[in-house]
């Protein structure tokens, strides 16, 4: 195959940090934008999608109850969001032949895998908050301070004085 030749848009080829055959690179995922890794990455991890999986995690909800339950979300992104993770078989939509129409939202089987690795992310976030809310204090601390330090720098010597 020739060099830079695709083998097919949605191929990735594992790459290993030792350039050899030991452990695969855990980045390897991030170099192309076609990749099918980092595009169902980039799907499962964006904020409304994170939402909706653990809101449909053991119960079934219609396209309102989300709408009300998922705050700032649009009527449009919802539709999106929820189109999506059905297409990626997360979220199995479900229409009831009744006058008006009724449609339920469920996670599948392989969305409940899921909702288990969202909830640890969760449970590591809420373990963290308060080590992560001193690093940010500092951090900005910091970020004042140099900023301070440039600005007093610039300052013409007569000023200072």
């Amino acid at each position: 195959m020739e060099e830079g030749t695709l083998k097919s848009p949605s191929h990735c080829e594992v790459t290993y940090a030792d350039g050899a055959s030991g452990d695969p690179d855990p980045f390897q995922w991030d170099t192309r934008e076609d990749c099918e890794v980092r595009q169902i990455l980039d799907r499962v991890a964006d904020k409304w999608s994170l939402l909706v999986i653990a809101l449909l995690d053991r119960r079934k909800l219609r396209f309102s109850e989300l709408k009300r339950e998922i705050d700032g979300v649009s009527q449009r992104m919802l539709t999106v969001t929820l189109r999506q993770l059905e297409r990626d078989g997360l979220v199995k939509r479900t229409v009831h032949p009744v006058i008006p129409p009724r449609v339920d939202y469920e996670l599948t089987p392989l969305g409940g895998t899921l909702h288990t690795t969202i909830r640890s992310l969760v449970t590591w976030t809420e373990q963290h908050q308060n080590e992560i809310a001193t690093a940010r204090e500092a951090y900005d601390a910091k970020e004042a301070a140099e900023a301070a330090e440039a600005s007093t720098a610039r300052e013409p010597a007569a000023a200072r004085v």
